[in-house]
């Protein structure tokens, strides 16, 4: 499966990796400058999480953000209360 989140649409990105040289201004230095600059990846935070998707569970890649910002809904763990079935059944 795809490194991508099924709620946000993170997937990896690409970008540059600088190396720098040399001290920072602010610490009394001339300033830093570029020595190299090669491609990077980012990858977002996904993982693997149960969400309850059209009434039922499944498993789905989720990005952490997704999944504080909750759009993820997970199902419940168990049953909480008692339904009237159960109480003729006891």
């Amino acid at each position: 499966m795809p490194r991508v989140c099924h709620f946000t649409g993170k997937n990896t990105r690409t970008g540059n990796k600088y190396r720098l040289r040399g001290r920072p201004k602010y610490l009394g230095g001339v300033g830093t400058k570029i020595t190299s600059c090669t491609k990077r990846t980012f990858k977002p935070n996904i993982q693997t999480v149960n969400a309850v998707m059209d009434g039922a569970p499944k498993k789905v890649k989720a990005s952490a953000k997704a999944i504080r910002l909750g759009l993820v809904v997970k199902p419940a763990k168990r049953k909480y209360t008692w339904t009237r079935r159960q109480k003729m059944e006891a």
